[in-house]
């Protein structure tokens, strides 16, 4: 069976809650999506009340304090804020690929090269502990052990070898601060999973992301072995074939979208995996291509319409006032500027709520700087 991009479309927004607001919990929320991106604190609060009836934001400061939710290093060697159960079995998987970044000649210009990689990671081990601590404490502690080299290069270094999460309070309500890492197992009170099959993480990406291809979940993990994973699942996956005649999977009972369904605008957090999560992007990209990383970096983020990327934008807070200024990337209709409009507005009282909310829709392709 051939699904049009617009089925995809349509079913990845279901899956993902854009539809329609869910009134999962945060908690469950975190499951479903195996995790929300969060490099920076904003987006993850972002993503949530894009998908959540009644979002309270400090249902997530209360989470990460407590250690019902942590924000770790997990698929593309990215922060994802997850529930403990899902730093535990997915860091097993990821880890032996982000241990082998700092030895290659291209990390840091070659910063690492000629160091023994175990002996390395001993002295991180025995330097983080089991008490977490800043980025500036490793960096002294770096350059005690290895003084010839850059400090900073070997600090990257221990926290790609080692499980780490960032603590609190970075990644709570309206907190930017600079990263206190930890140790993922004093931290969360309990040891890594290796037991956890790659197969059964597939079939959650498959019920948040699918139907999908092969190339699709690599793309999402950074992991290699996704054919041998999905042919372990067996009668549990489907097949179908995209409009280009790719062979995507689904699991069995997964159920497709109508593709005549009405999607509102949404707008989501900057690195949303909704838009990030898929080599081929058509299905939520009209060209296929999501805006570049270093434009999400500033704070871009996407703004979907009819289900698609068809603008970006970004929130200024200034003295008294914040602007949100959106970009779209091709004409929209009154009714589609009306809407997006309103949702700005939204989106404003929920993350700017005491200040004036101003917003500002530009020319197509306009430059989102003031």
């Amino acid at each position: 069976m051939m699904l049009s991009d617009r089925t995809l479309n349509r079913t990845l927004l279901a899956r993902q809650h854009l539809l329609a607001r869910s009134r999962l919990t945060v908690h469950e929320m975190c499951d479903h999506l195996i995790g929300l991106q969060a490099q920076d604190s904003p987006p993850p609060f972002v993503g949530l009340w894009s998908r959540l009836v009644d979002f309270d934001p400090t249902v997530v400061s209360n989470a990460l304090e407590d250690r019902s939710l942590a924000r770790i290093t997990l698929m593309r060697g990215t922060i994802h804020m997850v529930t403990p159960p899902d730093a535990l079995r997915i860091a097993p998987h990821v880890q032996p690929e982000l241990e082998k970044i700092p030895f290659r000649k291209g990390f840091n210009y070659g910063a690492m090269v000629g160091l023994d990689p175990d002996e390395v990671r001993a002295h991180g081990e025995r330097v983080l502990g089991d008490e977490p601590m800043s980025a500036a404490e490793l960096r002294l502690r770096a350059a005690e052990l290895y003084p010839d080299r850059d400090p900073g290069a070997v600090v990257q270094t221990w926290l790609y070898q080692l499980p780490v999460l960032q603590t609190p309070p970075r990644g709570t309500w309206k907190n930017s601060s600079r990263p206190i890492w930890s140790r993922v197992e004093p931290w969360l009170g309990a040891p890594l999973d290796p037991s956890y099959p790659l197969a059964e993480l597939l079939v959650r990406y498959l019920r948040a992301f699918g139907p999908a291809s092969t190339m699709d979940m690599q793309t999402w993990s950074k992991l290699l072995g996704m054919k041998q994973a999905i042919d372990q699942l067996g009668d549990r996956v489907r097949t179908y074939t995209d409009e280009r005649g790719r062979t995507l999977y689904d699991t069995a009972d997964g159920e497709l979208a109508d593709p005549e369904l009405p999607a509102p605008v949404r707008l989501l957090g900057w690195y949303d995996n909704a838009v990030l999560s898929h080599q081929d992007r058509t299905r939520i990209v009209p060209d296929g291509n999501a805006p570049r990383l270093r434009a999400f970096a500033a704070a871009v983020a996407p703004v979907l319409v009819d289900g698609y990327l068809a603008g970006l934008y970004k929130i200024f807070p200034e003295s008294g006032t914040a602007r949100l200024r959106i970009s779209p990337t091709r004409k929209w209709t009154r009714a589609e500027r009306a809407e997006v409009e309103a949702e700005a507005h939204a989106l404003l009282a929920f993350m700017e709520a005491d200040r004036e909310p101003r917003v500002e829709i530009l020319d197509v392709d306009a430059d989102l700087r003031p």
